[in-house]
């Protein structure tokens, strides 16, 4: 049976909406930006000798894109993983409030240790 939690019962709450991207995710993400920059790459190269004796300024403009994608591929692999300016914080603010409320001795007199 489930058992139902008060409010003062819960701790403090964490946020894990700041909560930074695994490595794996980051590098799997990275990995796949760029399998897609070579892919358009590739795509221009081809573009290039398809076009050299139809459209030669298409052809030039397809074999620089080509030249230039590598290098702006491999600075958008490698961008990752940077500390962001401002993490938020981990914790919801909220009112503190004691685990255990103080002890009420409901008016009856302190026991006292030792024989009277």
């Amino acid at each position: 049976m489930m058992r139902l939690r008060r409010k003062e019962d819960t701790g403090p709450v964490h946020r894990i909406t700041g909560a930074r991207q695994s490595l794996a995710d980051d590098v799997r993400g990275r990995q796949r930006r760029y399998i897609i920059s070579m892919g358009i790459r590739s795509v221009s190269v081809v573009l290039t000798v398809l076009l050299w004796n139809v459209s030669p300024l298409l052809a030039w403009i397809t074999l620089a894109l080509g030249v230039v994608l590598p290098y702006v591929a491999v600075v958008i692999a490698n961008a990752g993983r940077e500390n962001p300016p401002s993490i938020p914080s981990t914790f919801l603010a909220g009112d503190r409030r004691p685990a255990l409320p103080p002890a009420d001795s409901g008016g009856l007199p302190r026991h006292t240790a030792g024989p009277h």
